[in-house]
């Protein structure tokens, strides 16, 4: 494919109807390193159902002392930005441009960290119906990506979200409740995800 014919490819795969479409059937985008945007639906799949999130208690006593303020949806595709600053990352520019296309439409939401007024850390992630789709998180302090996942949880709990999908299952996600689950199961989920209409 030459390059003309991949971008157009790629501007196709990134229309924001398309995305939600793509992102409630379960699938989630990725950059290549040649560029080349991919969507990919695994067969297993990591996700932390809303009530069932939980703490570890090393965390909750940082979070009853620490100077991290918290904000959500204040600065978007600052955080978007934040979390493709890095060495090697599948969140190319055209992603952003995505992403920015669905902050626009309200689809894209963020947990901002600050530490004395700067931006220290923060997630984001689409949402459709009772479903966020996590998709990446950052941290220039310790500790700031995950008093975000906190603050997400309790916003998603009082807005009556039902479940979070991380992807694919890690260490830092397993602590706070995170399971692998097969992509049956994970469809389930959704159906039921999809009869609620919370906001963010």
């Amino acid at each position: 494919m030459d390059e003309k014919n991949r971008q157009i490819r790629s501007r196709e795969l990134l229309e924001p109807n398309f995305m939600i479409s793509m992102y409630a059937g379960g699938a989630f985008p990725m950059a290549e390193e040649d560029g080349t945007i991919n969507w990919y639906l695994p067969d297993t799949r990591a996700v932390i159902p809303v009530n069932e999130f939980s703490i570890p208690r090393s965390l909750k006593k940082f979070m009853e002392t620490t100077d991290f303020e918290f904000g959500y949806d204040k600065e978007t595709m600052q955080v978007v930005k934040e979390c493709a600053n890095r060495e090697k990352t599948w969140i190319s520019d055209e992603l952003i441009k995505a992403y920015q296309n669905l902050n626009d439409l309200g689809f894209l939401h963020s947990v901002e960290v600050y530490q004395k007024n700067k931006l220290v850390g923060g997630l984001y992630g689409v949402t459709f119906r009772g479903t966020f789709f996590g998709e990446s998180m950052f941290s220039k302090k310790s500790q700031a990506s995950k008093t975000a996942m906190v603050k997400l949880f309790e916003r998603l709990k009082i807005n009556g979200f039902t479940v979070v999908d991380v992807q694919f299952m890690t260490d830092h996600l397993a602590m706070f409740g995170a399971r692998e689950i097969s992509f049956r199961e994970y469809e389930e989920l959704l159906i039921e995800a999809y009869s609620k209409f919370p906001k963010f």
